[in-house]
């Protein structure tokens, strides 16, 4: 991992708008950043201001675009966006701050659409499966290739998640990826929460499971391996 001209290890800050994940994205970051320094910003009512509108506001918008400059003027080298629900965001952003912005389900629907013709999406909650499955076919459009995207919704998960009941959470999840079963060729999981569940949920269905944070760091760690330190 590269340093900054200092000598100091590369920052980067990663954008949260709900609690748990964070800790998900550290132990994986720790093994695929390396030295390199994380710092967080969590506002865990940005999710529910979305399900609240049925979609992102010009203030919510807003908002995300004031965490990413405040970042960078920070000293991140590279910003993580951890949430798909606001990733059509970073667009914006990429226009707008002058550091690099990650978007963690992008590197997951790239392969994704390499990979499969029938695409099952499953979310926690319905505000994710929009953007997931626009970023689909914005993907499939690029590489040539045609996709079928049906989605799934686990209700009554992020719920239970919310409120500490982990179990209920990998029930209702586990129920909804059954539903897609052999329906599809793989399965997304449009949120970063459910990757710990990767395993369990493919095991009963033999399709495959993608995830977005390890491969989100992959693509974290290139940017770094290509970006000026911003101090």
């Amino acid at each position: 991992m590269s340093t900054t001209a200092e000598g100091e290890p590369p920052v980067v800050a990663a954008i949260y708008t709900g609690r748990g994940l964070d800790e998900q994205v550290l132990a994986v970051a720790r093994e695929i950043l390396g030295d390199a320094r994380l710092t967080s910003v969590i506002d865990d009512s940005i999710i529910f201001d979305i399900n609240r509108h049925g979609a992102i506001t010009p203030a919510i918008t807003r908002r995300i675009l004031r965490y990413y400059a405040n970042a960078a003027d920070a000293g991140a080298d590279v910003i993580f966006n951890t949430c798909s629900s606001i990733g059509e965001i970073v667009e914006i952003g990429r226009r707008t701050v002058g550091v690099p912005i990650v978007r963690i389900d992008e590197p997951m629907a790239e392969l994704a659409v390499a990979s499969f013709g029938r695409i099952g999406v499953l979310a926690t909650l319905p505000s994710t499966l929009g953007p997931t499955h626009r970023l689909l076919l914005e993907k499939a459009a690029t590489q040539g290739r045609e996709v079928e995207v049906i989605a799934e919704v686990a209700h009554g998960a992020y719920e239970a998640l919310a409120r500490g009941d982990a179990a209920s959470h990998d029930e209702l999840v586990a129920e909804a990826v059954a539903k897609l079963g052999s329906g599809v060729d793989g399965v997304v999981l449009a949120q970063a929460s459910m990757a710990r569940m990767r395993d369990r949920l493919e095991a009963p269905t033999n399709v495959p499971v993608l995830t977005s944070i390890r491969l989100g760091l992959e693509a974290v760690r290139a940017a770094l391996a290509t970006t000026p330190p911003a101090r």
